[in-house]
């Protein structure tokens, strides 16, 4: 990659700054791509703080329009993009933010017939979906292409993140060997404080970031958990299921 610009060195000089980063550093972000499924509550604070470090190309994948009630959570829209896709309106933002990101959008559901496809094209992908389903098929998805998967939930006041690394660690069905009831309520049936999600999705963007610089540790077999009523994390140790579905 070519040297950085006297624009770009100011633009990503707080990075610069940091051991183990510099110019090499911010090339390799900038080189780096970042597939984010789900444009909503968890992509939001995912794609913005991304697209702010100097990733250099971010795809969003997500097949739903803006709706007045996303406004409490999803920092990517404003009341003016109600209707528009939220991939969409989300790109104008990230552009806007920052000209060196490449946004590429993708207006679909995420199925078995485009996950292949999809994710081949990217360094790593980030969970920001609200549906075991979808989960799942991404957690398969990333084992067999050998990409890492970093997942994010929330409900409520409560989130929790962990990382998967193919052959290096659990994988989501490990902890989630099936997918729950669809009778058991969600976000739509029991709220979620807006802010949550600015907490997870943070911590998943924080975790690509360092695995496109090769920096850290990683959140693989660790199950990060976070309750803001107490305001308080706790890691849960989860090992490799020999009899998993998915990598077992």
């Amino acid at each position: 990659m070519k040297e950085l610009s006297r624009e770009q060195q100011k633009r990503y000089q707080r990075n610069i700054l940091l051991p183990g980063v510099g110019i090499e550093g911010q090339k390799k972000l900038l080189r780096g791509g970042v597939l984010v499924v789900g444009a909503g509550g968890l992509g939001s604070p995912v794609a913005y703080y991304l697209a702010a470090a100097g990733v250099g190309r971010l795809g969003l994948v997500d097949a739903d329009v803006v709706d007045l009630s996303n406004l409490q959570r999803q920092i990517l829209h404003r009341t003016g993009d109600i209707g528009r896709l939220k991939v969409e309106s989300a790109r104008d933002k990230l552009v806007a933010l920052n000209p060196d990101v490449q946004v590429e959008v993708f207006p679909e559901r995420l199925s078995a017939a485009s996950a292949v496809s999809l994710i081949e094209r990217y360094d790593i992908v980030v969970d920001c979906t609200d549906n075991f389903a979808t989960r799942f098929l991404l957690n398969e998805t990333c084992l067999r292409l050998g990409k890492p998967f970093i997942y994010g939930g929330v409900l409520a006041f409560a989130g929790q993140v962990m990382t998967v690394m193919p052959g290096a660690g659990p994988c989501l069905r490990c902890i989630f060997p099936h997918e729950p009831d669809p009778h058991v309520p969600g976000c739509a049936e029991l709220g979620v404080l807006g802010a949550v999600p600015g907490v997870i999705g943070t911590i998943q963007a924080t975790e690509a970031i360092k695995y496109l610089l090769g920096l850290g540790d990683l959140l693989v077999g660790r199950l990060l958990t976070y309750d803001a009523l107490s305001m308080t994390f706790y890691e849960v140790s989860i090992d490799r299921d020999s009899g998993c579905p998915a990598c077992g």
